[in-house]
């Protein structure tokens, strides 16, 4: 009925820490499993894919995942890996995230099933908001000590002002308590007998553990606890960062096309460790893939296939090849006919920061010549002398053809009924958009 879920996960190299006993459980039976997704945004980004990834290979595996968004736990914020205290969200922001999140996780697990197995997705505020903070001391803190509590390495470096920490106020030290009740009321609703999460996680989820067996004092309580092991970039760098930020699941946040790019231009290195961990592709398909790759790198199949794979799971096929087919008109011998094959969405999420010029549809059609175009209309350079320059060294091109000082824009130069591209040499890339 399960198949081996923990086995899975290793050969991808996503288990960090797990459990005595948790593997065992887990080949048993059915198991239920959860993760937390903190609402510091509306939307999560690719650092959330990986806890994703694992609730759907839960699922996969024949056992029953659990994701709880925490509209209780995101009023206070997660110290862990955190060198000082988060703002706090006011409750208007923080049930937009919330919602924002619900929809988010709703593409990749189906809560609506009627399988024995349904994904199931939860919000902590239900069940803590009308839990008074008497009855919390009582029930709940009596039972973990402040020593315990202050062993954990997300307080420890807090309080020891390491990585120029500014200690932690009482709001940010219960954060684990209510994590680790979490765990317990799942464990007492829904059968719950596991939490999942990133590795810097750990000591939360080990507080919940701790807490279902003391909190069910007499029962033979069993509660399990796994990590997977934090994303790095080879060279050191943050994974889940380009150039503008990080790399978001919402389209309207990361464009489709700088998503699939994202995983398009990662090194040799990642890719080998990224495809495992983003894809859902069997180990043979995998390992024949990497061995292709190491055999001819310059064709980058492994990057192809990594980008493929992530675009069309997080986004759609159609999206994909869209993306795709945008990354290739790029570097075609035919651009200029191709270009104009894109839909103008896509053509600008290409253009995405490219200086633009507006010219009015009137200057348009009475003509615009290649001085006007560079300079005198635009201001892309500085002079209508720069400009002459650069046309008499041939180094600039409309729709990626090269042109003359006497060429004169037209109708048949516009993409979308609207933009032209212009290039002054390799580096420089204008856009006319005619309104």
């Amino acid at each position: 009925m399960t198949n081996a879920f923990v086995e899975e996960l290793r050969w991808r190299g996503m288990v960090h820490d797990i459990m005595p006993g948790t593997e065992e459980q887990l080949n048993k039976e059915m198991t239920t499993a959860y993760i937390g997704f903190d609402p510091t945004s509306d939307s999560l980004h690719i650092g959330s894919l990986v806890p994703i990834i694992l609730l759907v290979h839960l699922e996969k595996a024949g056992h029953k995942p659990i994701a709880l968004v925490g509209g209780a736990t995101g009023m206070i914020g997660d110290p862990s890996g955190k060198s000082d205290e988060r703002n706090l969200l006011d409750e208007e922001t923080l049930n937009h995230n919330v919602n924002g999140i619900k929809n988010v996780l709703s593409r990749f697990l189906n809560f609506d099933s009627t399988e024995a197995n349904a994904p199931v997705l939860v919000n902590n505020y239900d069940w803590m908001k009308d839990f008074s903070f008497i009855d919390f001391a009582r029930d709940v803190g009596k039972r973990i000590t402040v020593n315990y509590m202050m062993a954990k390495d997300s307080v420890k470096k807090r309080l020891s002002g390491e990585e120029g920490s500014v200690g932690m106020s009482f709001t940010e030290f219960t954060y684990q308590l209510i994590q680790g009740y979490d765990f317990y009321h799942l464990y007492k609703t829904q059968n719950c007998l596991l939490q999942m999460g990133g590795s810097d996680q750990w000591g939360n989820i080990t507080t919940g553990t701790e807490l279902v067996r003391r909190m069910n004092v007499g029962e033979d309580a069993k509660a399990f606890a796994m990590t997977c092991p934090l994303i790095t970039k080879a060279d050191g760098s943050k994974f889940g960062k380009s150039e503008g930020g990080n790399v978001w699941l919402d389209a309207d946040k990361t464009s489709v096309y700088k998503f699939y790019q994202f995983w398009l231009n990662t090194s040799d290195e990642d890719a080998e460790k990224y495809i495992k961990i983003f894809t859902f592709l069997d180990k043979s398909t995998i390992d024949n893939l990497i061995s292709e790759h190491q055999e001819e790198p310059h064709f980058r199949l492994l990057q192809k296939r990594l980008a493929e794979e992530v675009t069309t799971f997080v986004h759609s096929k159609e999206d994909f090849e869209n993306a795709e087919k945008a990354s290739n008109i790029l570097f075609s011998k035919s651009f200029k006919d191709d270009i104009k094959t894109l839909d103008e969405k896509t053509f600008l999420d290409v253009f995405e920061g490219v200086p633009q010029a507006e010219i009015s549809r009137s200057e348009f059609d009475d003509g615009l010549d290649m001085i006007g175009a560079l300079s005198a209309k635009t201001n892309f350079l500085a002079s209508n002398g720069e400009a002459r320059r650069a046309l008499k060294e041939n180094s600039v091109s409309v729709n990626k053809e090269k042109v003359h000082e006497e060429y004169t824009l037209g109708e048949s130069d516009l993409i979308n009924n609207r933009y032209i591209i212009i290039n002054k040499g390799k580096k420089n890339t204008y856009i006319i958009k005619v309104v």
